[in-house]
């Protein structure tokens, strides 16, 4: 297994340390020009501050990355971004930016989509690799099977499973000796940006391609016991979710878009939603992204009007 050990600054760490119970974060990176791709689902992520800071003092499990628009990232995380409002945000990614911002351009950024969070006490804080040097900038990736990866890795598990922070971790080896741990569950953020991105950033109906007005819908709630997974999610325009939501449209075992005679029945209206009545979803384009055929199937018997 491999970790990252990513630079972040007081103020994000700051935020971050006074919530209680996070289940998920966002590390956002404010040049917005290349994807994160150094660690694999499931992999360890840890935080660094900068100099003269230079201990590792937390880290999470990794689960996605994504470039997105400032605004629909703040929509998804909120304060799990590191920042106690938007303008707060916006002003924190403008002093890395460096470069003069107009009020009204919503700039996309980097964002690291981490679950199970984990801040240590200043006095666990983890002195830095004997290896790391003073120019680097954002971070750098670790094999936790080698020196000083070993080292790092005996610290963060010796830590957390002192104070019990991180249950999922595992003491187990795999087969040639690597540390393993479990990513876990999607938090909600998580669940709407990864679901925004399995549909191509389109509305699976109508293919609408305007994010601000697209949303990620659960097929069976949460309240009901549905999950945060892609399987049980559609992304769809703000309208049509809020149908789905209270059953008077529903998707069909074979991904088809259904319609109930509610609509014309309660509000003498829908002509534009009855048009869409019997059309194929647009799907994502990874098989495994697809909706659980069982789950539409609930919607289809517990939420859809007919």
């Amino acid at each position: 297994m491999r970790a990252y050990v990513g630079v972040t600054d007081w103020d994000w760490y700051e935020t971050l340390t006074s919530l209680p119970n996070l289940d998920e974060i966002n590390f956002w990176q404010p040049g917005g020009q290349r994807q994160f791709a150094a660690l694999e689902r499931g992999e360890l992520f840890l935080f660094k501050l900068h100099s003269p800071d230079n201990f590792i003092v937390g880290g999470g499990i990794f689960q996605y990355s994504t470039l997105m628009q400032t605004s629909l990232v703040w929509g998804a995380f909120g304060v799990k971004n590191g920042a106690g409002s938007l303008v707060e945000m916006r002003s924190r990614i403008e002093k890395y930016r460096k470069r003069q911002t107009s009020i009204y351009e919503d700039y996309v950024i980097g964002n690291i989509l981490l679950s199970q969070p984990f801040f240590f006490s200043r006095d666990a804080w983890i002195p830095i690799p004997s290896d790391w040097r003073p120019n680097i900038v954002t971070g750098k990736r670790y094999d936790l099977g080698v020196e000083p990866g070993i080292s790092i890795w005996n610290a963060i598990s010796e830590r957390l499973q002192r104070s019990s922070i991180l249950p999922e971790l595992q003491e187990e080896k795999r087969r040639y000796g690597d540390p393993v741990l479990y990513a876990p569950r999607l938090g909600q953020g998580g669940f709407r940006v990864i679901v925004t991105d399995a549909y191509s950033r389109q509305c699976a109906v109508t293919g609408e391609r305007t994010l601000p007005v697209l949303e990620a819908a659960h097929i069976k709630p949460y309240v009901d016991g549905g999950e945060h997974k892609i399987s049980n999610g559609i992304l769809f325009r703000s309208d049509i979710h809020t149908l789905f939501d209270r059953g008077f449209v529903t998707v069909a075992p074979d991904f088809r878009f259904e319609v109930s005679k509610r609509i014309r029945e309660d509000f003498e209206n829908g002509r534009d939603y009855y048009k869409l009545s019997g059309i194929r979803l647009n799907m994502p384009d990874d098989l495994a992204k697809f909706p659980d055929i069982n789950l539409l199937r609930w919607h289809n018997e517990e939420r859809f009007l007919g």
